[in-house]
């Protein structure tokens, strides 16, 4: 039976929260973000696709196209595949290079975007990494240095070092002692215990954590027996791993005092709220960007009407209460 109480006392509260009075501001440590939505790297490039689309000030910030110390030319094609709820990539880290990207790419984003950035490094050694965090962090307009550490260690047979505590926490002092810059790493879930890793990066200095990167995953072409993508496996993104990021996030604030940008199939207002309510303080947007190159904007938009709709009339508030 409907209890008709219950159903007064919920239009009460969305009546008591304007939707103009909502408040979808929040924080990455000493940063306030006007909201917590991020483009995630890699699906928004450097913004220049996107520019003519909307205004990019409506962003919370971006995180730019992953960067490594030389430029790359990315793996073969095709390198991209479909699947039911999301997709598959092998892109390569394709990127023109840290020394293009400082001196062509940012300057002709921040000609149309004009928050602080986030600078997403991937390196081989920690020695690529230690040079990548050392150009970033001169360049003003950075907010945030994001280490992805999924990348292969050359110096260690090939294994990532986001999959290994040791090798994650090595990645992180090294970062660290050249940036006065917010540190973020990027953590892998193709991992047995990511709270182990994540408590590794904070302990050894991490100002932050976003999570989690694809999955590996693959396709088969049924009409010719072959791996659908020319490196036969990928990274696996989109609204099917939604789940198994929220469940990482909320496993890793349980654990850590550092925020978290969560990030993994996330394409709708609710999906933001729900994450934010896992633990996460932000969120990035990656493969709804390759779907909709709106959907950014559209959860945005979407976002105050949405917490009115739930009673919510601060973001911040709901950050972590899945936890209480």
């Amino acid at each position: 039976m409907v209890d008709m109480r219950e159903m007064a006392n919920a239009r009460d509260m969305v009546d008591m929260v304007d939707t103009d009075m909502v408040d979808i501001r929040t924080n990455l440590g000493e940063w306030e973000l006007d909201n917590p939505v991020i483009p995630a790297s890699g699906t928004f490039g450097f913004g220049q696709e996107f520019k003519d689309l909307y205004d990019l000030n409506i962003l919370g910030s971006i995180s730019f196209k992953g960067t490594t110390r030389e430029a790359r030319i990315g793996n073969p094609l095709p390198r991209i595949a479909e699947t039911p709820m999301g997709m598959i990539n092998s892109v390569g880290l394709q990127n023109p290079g840290m020394d293009e990207v400082i001196r062509h790419e940012l300057p002709e984003l921040f000609k149309v975007f004009h928050k602080p950035v986030i600078a997403n490094i991937s390196g081989f050694s920690v020695e690529e990494y230690v040079d990548l965090a050392t150009a970033f962090d001169k360049v003003k307009e950075v907010g945030i240095i994001e280490v992805n550490v999924s990348c292969p260690n050359v110096h260690n047979g090939g294994m990532a070092y986001g999959v290994c505590p040791e090798s994650a926490a090595e990645v992180t002092s090294a970062v660290k002692s050249v940036t006065k810059k917010p540190v973020y790493v990027k953590l892998s879930p193709n991992v047995t215990d990511i709270v182990e890793i994540a408590k590794a990066c904070e302990d050894s200095g991490a100002d932050g954590l976003s999570m989690i990167n694809t999955l590996m995953g693959m396709r088969i072409d049924v009409r010719t027996g072959k791996p659908v993508i020319a490196n036969k496996m990928g990274g696996f993104s989109g609204p099917a791993i939604f789940p198994v990021a929220l469940r990482m996030v909320y496993q890793v604030t349980e654990a850590c005092k550092i925020p978290v940008i969560g990030m993994g199939g996330i394409s709708t207002p609710e999906d933001v709220i729900e994450m934010m309510m896992a633990g996460a303080s932000a969120v990035q947007v990656g493969a709804a960007n390759l779907v909709n190159p709106w959907a950014c904007r559209d959860i945005i938009e979407a976002l105050p009407a949405t917490c009115k709709k739930l009673g919510i009339a601060r973001l911040r508030d709901i950050i972590g209460t899945a936890h209480k």
